[in-house]
């Protein structure tokens, strides 16, 4: 019995000056849960350092880990297309801007706080990062294998969340392990079957 070895296709290094620059231009164009999206057109539209299912398994851990998303995002891309240098230079230049800009808007917010356009201009700027998450949802959605079980696990995964307002925890702990499982199953099925 011979054991077979499956190399993984290496990922492209990316050199440190433009992942810093990068995830800058990251930090400097995009905030809230637009900033996934931007990631997205950096990342592999724009360098094509990774395709969207990289990117999305990517995503996927990024969300999985306590703390805030794109600084998950930046530590995990940097090291995946870099090392641990690449890490920090991700993360500094995905942090930087939003440090100072939170710094200037706070000052802003404290004079301006009272004027009741402030919150409907901060509404605004709400809706801007849900259509950004919801546009790169659906474009890395369209370029997926579609599987039944695919739909079942995100349509169980929004219900859960989006309607009964599960605490996402939970819903992660078993929605991870039951998209494996399917997952293996499926490619089982398709071996025994193709």
């Amino acid at each position: 019995m011979s054991a077979v070895i499956i190399h993984e296709p290496e990922m492209p290094r990316a050199p440190l000056v433009k992942l810093f620059l990068s995830f800058l231009r990251v930090g400097l164009t995009s905030f809230g849960g637009g900033t996934s999206a931007w990631m997205h057109r950096e990342v592999v539209e724009r360098h094509r350092w990774l395709d969207d299912e990289q990117f999305l398994a990517s995503l996927t851990v990024a969300q999985v880990l306590p703390g805030a998303n794109p600084v998950n995002m930046a530590v995990y891309l940097g090291l995946q297309l870099s090392d641990v240098r690449g890490a920090v230079f991700a993360t500094l230049g995905m942090i930087l801007p939003a440090f100072c800009m939170i710094l200037i808007l706070g000052s802003i917010y404290t004079a301006l706080s009272t004027v009741p356009l402030t919150s409907k201009v901060l509404g605004g700027l709400a809706m801007v990062g849900v259509a950004s998450t919801l546009v790169m949802g659906l474009k890395t959605a369209r370029k997926l294998p579609r599987h039944a079980m695919s739909y079942v696990v995100a349509g169980g995964t929004f219900l859960a969340v989006g309607i009964l307002r599960w605490p996402l925890l939970p819903v992660v702990a078993v929605s991870v392990p039951a998209s494996i499982l399917l997952s293996l199953y499926a490619e089982r099925s398709r071996a025994r079957h193709g």
